[in-house]
């Protein structure tokens, strides 16, 4: 039992190996074939590499690096061995690589394909990239280690320091490429998170339903006899009117979503509902 554990462990350790090692190639191909030439600035380590490039002509995978030694250092100082031992190998493998593939800066001429276009092929592999970064459990080293820090010493909010400091690399941006880079920044940022949470969560096959309807025993029957779905019901008492009302619950594939709510509007126009996405159903019969 024991050596089985251990080859689970072992296996499961290779994986996320394997997707650290995917996330960083494809970040630093990312960098050299988008960011850098469209003097993207999206913040963190790579926006201050890009950004001291074109002012002070550094070779970007030399900043990266200082940058990432100079939080590795941070973190050895103040988190620990322990728990700085997982960015080491993305703090030198990432500006290895940028170095690696800096041939392909110039691959992809800006003048020649629609620039809004190659941001959302960029946001787009960058949310596949940080997603699979997530899923390792590996950290990418850099200013996230400056935010761990704040919260740990200074009980600052992780997400709100990460957001001060992206945003002031962003603006130092727009001062030197213009505001029209920074709102591409922006764009490109927007579509990394959606993607980002689409790569941890997967894409939602189901809509769960809280529905609040004073024909509650039509809308089951319609639920159960016509859509063929289950339903659960349970009691919930309004803030405002201080009164008992039903809920009703049910999960259904996404595909009949409009089907559903156009549905329930025909059976009562005050019907209110709430439909979030569905990402784990089990049990149900």
């Amino acid at each position: 039992m024991e050596e089985l554990l251990e080859k689970l462990e072992s296996k499961k350790k290779i994986y996320r190996i394997v997707l650290m090692t995917i996330s960083i190639i494809l970040s630093a191909i990312l960098y050299n074939t988008f960011l850098l030439p469209l003097s993207l600035v999206t913040g963190g380590t790579p926006g201050i590499a890009t950004i001291t490039h074109y002012l002070y002509d550094i070779n970007p995978a030399l900043m990266l690096f200082l940058l990432s030694l100079a939080c590795t250092i941070l973190s050895f100082m103040y988190l620990g061995v322990r728990r700085t031992t997982g960015t080491i190998v993305a703090s030198i493998t990432y500006p290895l690589l940028v170095q690696l593939t800096s041939n392909l800066n110039g691959l992809i001429n800006p003048e020649e394909i629609d620039i809004l276009l190659m941001v959302l092929l960029a946001g787009i592999l960058s949310g596949v990239a940080n997603g699979l970064m997530y899923k390792s459990g590996y950290s990418n080293g850099g200013f996230p280690i400056v935010s761990q820090i704040l919260y740990e010493k200074h009980n600052i909010s992780i997400s709100k320091s990460s957001l001060v400091i992206n945003v002031t690399i962003v603006l130092i941006g727009a001062y030197f490429f213009g505001i029209t880079n920074a709102l591409y920044a922006i764009i490109f940022l927007y579509i990394n998170n959606l993607v980002l949470d689409k790569v941890l969560l997967g894409i939602s096959n189901n809509k769960a339903f809280y529905i609040i309807t004073e024909e509650d025993e039509k809308v089951k029957e319609y639920i159960i006899n016509t859509l063929h779905h289950n339903v659960t019901t349970f009691e919930v008492k309004g803030g405002y009117l201080d009164k008992k009302r039903q809920v009703i619950l049910t999960v259904i594939p996404t595909r009949e979503y409009y089907k559903a709510t156009s549905s329930i509007k025909k059976i009562d126009k005050d019907a209110f509902f709430v439909a979030t996405d569905s990402y784990t159903v089990e049990g149900a019969k």
